[in-house]
Parts: C-alpha cells; sequence; structure tokens
C-alpha cells in the first residue's frame, strides 16, 4: 500500500484467517418445518446440521428457508428437554437448586418451616420461592392451613434428568445391585 498522506482504511483479511471467509452459523428450517443449523451453501444445496442428532447432509436450496427470528445457539439449546431449559435458566445458585432438591425429597414444605430449617433470610426464601413459582417449577399449596410449597411436574421432571446417584462429596455411591 503507498502511504499517500491520506488515512486509508483497509479492509484485508488478517494473516490468520486469511483464504477464508467468516462462516456464520444460522437457523434455517426445510419445508416439512424440520430445523436445521446452516453449516455451508452453495449455488443449489447448503450442507445443514440437525441439533438433535449432530448429523449432517446436503439439503436443496428452493426446500429451505431461513428462520431470522432463531439465533444458532437457540436451536442448539432446545436439544434439551424443556424442563431443564427452564431449570438452568433460573435457578442461578446451589442454595436454589438445594431448595427444589428438598421440596422433591421432604415437599411440600411451609414458609415457617423453610425459615426455621434453612439458613435463609425472609426476603432471599420469598425472592426465591417468586421466582421458581413464575418459572412452574413449584407450586403454591395449602398443608394444615399454612401456605407450602411443592415441586409441579416440570420441576419433578427436570430433576429426575439431573440428579446422579451420588453421595454428598460428588462421588459414585456403590450399586446396591450385586449384577451392576
Amino acid at each position: 500500500m503507498i502511504d499517500t498522506g491520506r488515512n486509508y482504511f483497509t479492509t484485508r483479511v488478517q494473516p490468520r484467517t486469511a483464504g477464508r471467509y467468516r462462516k456464520i452459523m444460522k437457523t434455517v428450517q426445510d419445508d416439512t418445518g424440520r430445523r436445521y443449523l446452516l453449516l455451508k451453501q452453495s449455488e443449489h444445496a447448503s450442507l445443514v446440521r440437525d441439533p438433535r442428532t449432530g448429523n449432517e447432509c446436503y439439503v436443496q436450496n428452493d426446500r429451505l428457508e431461513s428462520v431470522d427470528d432463531v439465533g444458532a445457539l437457540e436451536t442448539a439449546a432446545h436439544t434439551v428437554s424443556t424442563p431443564v431449559r427452564t431449570l438452568v435458566s433460573n435457578v442461578h445458585d446451589e442454595e436454589t437448586l438445594g431448595l427444589l432438591v428438598e421440596l422433591a425429597d421432604r415437599g411440600p414444605l411451609g414458609v415457617r418451616t423453610l425459615l426455621d430449617r434453612y439458613d435463609l433470610c425472609e426476603s432471599d426464601l420469598h425472592g426465591r420461592l417468586t421466582v421458581l413459582s413464575a418459572a412452574d417449577l413449584i407450586e403454591a399449596v395449602e398443608t394444615a392451613g399454612e401456605r407450602s410449597y411443592r415441586l409441579t411436574e416440570t420441576g419433578e421432571t427436570a430433576l429426575e434428568t439431573i440428579r446422579t446417584d451420588q453421595d454428598v462429596d460428588g462421588t459414585a455411591k456403590a450399586s446396591a445391585d450385586p449384577q451392576s
């Protein structure tokens, strides 16, 4: 480049990416409504990946349309079950996860019982209960005339999916079945 004293901006590709095109994955769907991640597009066909199976195949371009309102990462996230996505999106710390586990194992539990039994202040407990209720992971019920909470079907399904058979220290428990 010759310096003529003017400020010229170049659009050259940096050496580490020279010869490559920037690939941006996006969501597409075929004429049956099945969603894929677009990997590569040519004049007549596109290489797509099924986010559920990981299988890649070519699909004719005239059978595909772009899904602009859904990003590639969101499409990939939809391979996880709805209850687990809900749990992951709304449970941001171990105390809240522990609250769900306790409700699963011992629930329904009343608000006073929760305050007496666990090291949470009233506002923290109510904040967590509100978030979990809004996410449909728990629901309010009345037990012995007191407001109590229990897991919803969504909450139960999510916990069943992510729970493992481990001791408190994280090591796997010995199986009670001698055959395994």
